[in-house]
Order: structure tokens, then sequence, then C-alpha cells
């Protein structure tokens, strides 16, 4: 065991050496994919590696703090998983908020809510916004917890929320046709004001967003990992890492 910690350590050590100085991404967005099939993997509940799940995540954002990521942004339940059965729902939603409580309470890092919180019970809507209040002034790392949060849900909402705000300002459709820019749907977006992610990672070996921040991902890189989420490691952000530092990003151009 102890020959290979020392061989685990010097290959990520290996890993670290490899990320380009300066090419650390900004904004990183995880799909926490691949609780359900670790639990089944090793004969336990969905709830077991719900729970799992739920305690990597500080752990990753360690991580991240240590190499200078300014901004996470994790996809913790989507809008497609809402339709999943009521007792999994129910404990996902436990779970979740036990899991932001506890993030909060670390005073560590600043917590956003990204998602449409009148699609989740009002404990865990009251909780994420408990939690958004409470670390409000925190500096370092700012952490988004995308919770009933699907991509085109968001874009709808974004628009529903432009089209508000131009009838208060007593504007037309018509004049709002006219004058609508990629712009105007960006700060109406729940990460207005937020660097769009420069790499999404997610976990499982599956191999799709999934409508994960679709209209902020139009230049973001993607990496894929096998690993189910509760089985992340530290190597394997490195690999992430790395892979980004080793690509050109030519932004469309």
């Amino acid at each position: 065991m102890a020959q290979w910690n020392l061989l685990y350590d010097l290959y990520e050590r290996r890993v670290r050496s490899e990320i380009a100085h300066g090419s650390i991404p900004r904004h990183v967005g995880v799909i926490l994919d691949g609780n359900r099939r670790w639990a089944r993997s090793i004969g336990t509940t969905a709830s077991h590696g719900h729970r799992a799940g739920a305690g990597k995540i500080a752990e990753f954002l360690e991580w991240a703090e240590e190499v200078g990521v300014e901004i996470v942004t994790l996809w913790m339940l989507s809008t497609d998983n809402l339709e999943r059965d009521q007792h999994e729902i129910d404990e996902l939603f436990d779970i979740i908020g036990q899991a932001v409580r506890a993030l909060a309470a670390q005073r560590r890092w600043k917590i956003g809510v990204v998602g449409d919180l009148s699609l989740l019970s009002e404990d865990l809507a009251d909780e994420l916004r408990s939690a958004q209040d409470a670390t409000k002034d925190m500096d370092g790392l700012s952490v988004n917890i995308a919770v009933g949060y699907g991509g085109r849900h968001e874009i709808a909402d974004a628009v529903r929320s432009l089209l508000r705000d131009a009838a208060a300002q007593g504007r037309t459709l018509e004049e709002v046709a006219d004058s609508l820019t990629d712009e105007d749907i960006t700060n109406h977006l729940y990460t207005k004001g937020q660097p769009d992610p420069d790499l999404v990672i997610r976990t499982s070996g599956e191999q799709r967003l999934s409508g994960f921040m679709i209209w902020q991902s139009v230049h973001t890189e993607l990496y894929f990992c096998e690993a189910y989420w509760p089985d992340f490691r530290r190597v394997d952000f490195l690999r992430a890492l790395r892979s980004y530092a080793q690509r050109e990003r030519r932004m469309g151009r």
C-alpha cells in the first residue's frame, strides 16, 4: 500500500508539472454524474450514492481553490432529474440541502444559486437562499449551486425576465424585437455578471452536455472523465486541467 501511495504521489506531481503556468481556467463547470451507477456498482442504495457524491464537493472545491480557479458551477440537480420517483427526489432535496448548509457553514466560499427555485421544495429553496445570503460577503472562490437547472429552461427564464423588464420600461414587443442582442439574453441568465465557463468537466463516462450552460458554453472546452463522481480524485481534476492547458483556444476565430 505504501508503495502504491508513493507511485500515485509521483504520478500526481508529474501531471501537475505538465500544467502550463497561467493556463488555469477562471470558471470551471462540473456535471456531477454517476452517483446512482456508483451505488449500483457496490451494491448499495441510490441514496447512499447521492450522499457519497455530496461528500465529494468540499474536497473538489479545495482542489479548485488550490490551483487558482475563481468560479465553480456544480450541476447537482437538473430539471430532467425532477421527473424521477418522488421518494428519490425527496431524498435528493434533503441531501442537497444538507450539503449546501455544510458548505455555507465553512464561511469559506461565496455561494450562488443557479436554477429555478420554484421547481424545488420550499425547504430546499429556503436553504439555498439562506446559504447565498450568509456567504454573500465572502472573498475568494465563488460556487454556483445549479439545482432545478436546465439550459433551455434558463434561456426561457432569461427571455421572460427580459420581456418583464421591457414592459416595466413601457417598451413594446416590436421595440424589443428590433433591438434585441445576444448581450441582452446574457444579462438575464442565472449567471449574469460572471464569465462563461472556460472548462466543463463531466464524470461517469457520458460524453454530452445534456443542456448544461448551453448558452454560456459556446467556446467552452469539454473534458469527459470515466470515473463516477464519488470516485473522482484530485489526479482526475489535474488531468482535466492538463488537457485544458494543452488546447489551443481560438474562441471561434
